[in-house]
């Protein structure tokens, strides 16, 4: 089936007897165009429910006001709210907002970089993929010069003119978290971890090890797994984790789905949360405060670090050179570990 035809710049002209340059600047408000003339090119422009070409426009301006955003995932609560605060800030400074997800696939990933760069964006906002170990396609950002700004999970060693960061203290709030199951009696603390070659995973990695270490305990591999996280992983690893000779008295997981899936695993087994086994998330999902009971979680900043992303990527279209942002975490304390008063 034939698509309907659109309505060109080309097609005003032609009926209004005008050349397509005067129909450009008429519907721009040109001060050369007669009041007379914009006036009959917007009628008929409304009247054929005429469209204009953005892309087409962002060429001859040399600028998109648009900003591509990549995330792994559109659902859950963490990315949506990244998502909400990048588009309320973008809005507010004049930009429009494009976006894409990778699905935790790096092909897709580069894909989605080729269609933005493609759709002349004036910078990019991305959070990697879980399968992202290769960055040569965002070399080619750079070499573009198109603002570059990674959050939450980030390339660590990129830096340069046209490239910002923002990220939450992921080892604080590890540390925070391991530290409040110190302080509620626990000894043998797990922790799900989660593939260690993504920055935030190994920074709740070392804040897990360090906050036992600075309590006098050692840490034991065996209550460490670093699976993929997700219910179905958290689950498993609290299995595992159950037939141990000395399993554990509390787990802290590096982020909350897995942490759900350890608590029903728990649940089915008769141990009691946090009684027998206290539990800790990461990321602080709208599940958390909902689930029987509900779960400890540390806060990340999402609104923030959407609407902060945004504002790092204008300071690099101002040719500045803003360093990283580190966002601070917040531990919220709830049922599911809370022990003692």
């Amino acid at each position: 089936m034939k698509p309907p035809h659109r309505t060109s710049i080309t097609d005003l002209a032609r009926a209004l007897n005008l050349s397509p340059s005067t129909v450009s600047r008429a519907l721009t408000g040109h001060p050369q165009v007669s009041e007379t003339t914009k006036a009959r090119v917007r009628e008929l422009a409304e009247q054929l429910h005429f469209q204009p070409n953005q892309l087409a426009a962002a060429l001859r301006r040399g600028r998109s006001t648009t900003i591509g955003v990549l995330v792994p995932y559109i659902t859950g609560h963490f990315f949506p709210e990244v998502v909400n605060g990048i588009a309320i800030e973008a809005s507010q400074q004049g930009y429009n907002v494009m976006i894409c997800q990778s699905n935790e696939d790096v092909a897709q990933e580069k894909k989605n970089i080729e269609l933005l760069m493609n759709a002349q964006v004036e910078g990019i906002l991305v959070s990697l993929s879980s399968t992202t170990q290769d960055f040569a396609h965002f070399d080619a950002v750079r070499q573009a010069e198109v603002g570059l700004v990674f959050f939450d999970r980030i390339v660590e060693d990129m830096a340069g003119p046209r490239t910002s960061a923002v990220v939450l203290d992921d080892y604080a709030g590890a540390y925070q978290a391991v530290t409040h199951l110190i302080g509620q009696g626990c000894r043998r603390i797990a922790h799900i971890a989660g593939p260690l070659h993504l920055n935030i995973h190994r920074n709740r990695h070392q804040g897990y090890l360090d906050a036992l270490r600075a309590h006098g305990l050692e840490p034991d591999e065996a209550l460490i797994n670093r699976q993929p996280l997700g219910l179905g992983t958290g689950a498993e690893c609290m299995r595992q984790l159950l037939q141990l000779p000395a399993p554990p008295d509390a787990v802290f997981s590096s982020n909350d789905m897995a942490a759900v899936g350890a608590m029903q695993v728990l649940k089915a087994a008769g141990r009691r949360v946090p009684d027998d086994v206290a539990v800790v998330g990461f990321s602080n999902e709208a599940f958390t405060a909902l689930t029987e009971p509900a779960i400890s979680s540390v806060d990340q900043r999402c609104h923030q670090m959407g609407r902060t992303a945004v504002q790092q990527l204008l300071r690099l279209l101002r040719d500045e050179t803003p360093p990283p942002v580190v966002l601070t975490p917040e531990l919220l304390v709830r049922a599911s570990s809370q022990r003692q008063a």
